[in-house]
């Protein structure tokens, strides 16, 4: 069955990758915004759907509206609500279209999800993925443009 979304726990993928946004505090506004640029590449170059979901009341104060679309969703949880819930939620509803991918570093939600159908992923393992995925993107891009531009000198 072919992935059909990736599941992302955002303040767990933040804490697992101090790399991203260096220097700022793991629940600023800057970490959160450097995470979904590089949810977004990665997205970009596997062309599978991804939701990163972050814990809170709704999104903290001073927060501008997440930048979502079907093919990139940033949501945060409501009063009463965790991360944890909305991920279990989706999780469910979008098994019986194909797989899901859960990504998070709480191995009690891992357990969680993989009953429910999903599959789930450690954030380390889903970090080296992607930086995987971003400079193998990053190649053939350049292989790509070479290759254009090789043929564009010769059609002149």
């Amino acid at each position: 069955m072919p992935l059909v979304r990736i599941l992302v726990d955002g303040y767990s993928l933040l804490h697992a990758w101090p790399d991203l946004a260096p220097g700022r505090p793991r629940h600023s506004a800057a970490a959160r915004d450097e995470l979904i640029a590089a949810l977004t590449r990665y997205r970009d170059s596997v062309a599978t759907p991804v939701t990163v979901f972050f814990d809170g009341a709704g999104a903290p104060a001073g927060t501008g509206a997440p930048h979502s679309s079907p093919e990139m969703e940033v949501l945060y949880s409501r009063d009463g609500k965790t991360a944890d819930d909305l991920i279990e939620r989706a999780a469910h509803r979008f098994r019986d279209y194909g797989e899901v991918l859960v990504v998070t570093d709480d191995s009690a939600e891992r357990d969680t999800v993989i009953n429910l159908g999903a599959s789930a992923m450690s954030c380390d393992v889903f970090i080296r993925t992607m930086e995987n995925a971003l400079a193998e993107f990053q190649s053939e891009l350049q292989h790509f443009n070479r290759k254009e531009r090789t043929a564009f000198k010769q059609r002149r």
